[in-house]
């Protein structure tokens, strides 16, 4: 298992655990983000230090900061 901050782009993985404060952890969950959830690095955007997702079918986008906080399982 490794952080989502850690993941290069192209890469596929499985959320495992989302951390972070309570309010947090629900807004992901409210944006798809459960364990369990399969995910794909799509890029990361320099400016802002942002990291691009596809989940669900959908792009999203988290700060790196932010991406450390969740744990997940590549594939």
């Amino acid at each position: 298992m490794t952080r989502l901050s850690d993941m290069r782009p192209g890469s596929r993985a499985s959320l495992v655990e989302v951390g972070g404060e309570r309010s947090f952890r629900r807004r992901l969950m409210e944006l798809g983000l459960l364990p369990g959830t399969p995910l794909r690095v799509v890029r990361r955007v320099g400016i802002g230090d942002l990291l691009e997702l596809e989940v669900r079918g959908c792009h999203l986008s988290l700060r790196c900061s932010d991406a450390r906080l969740l744990v997940v399982r590549a594939h």
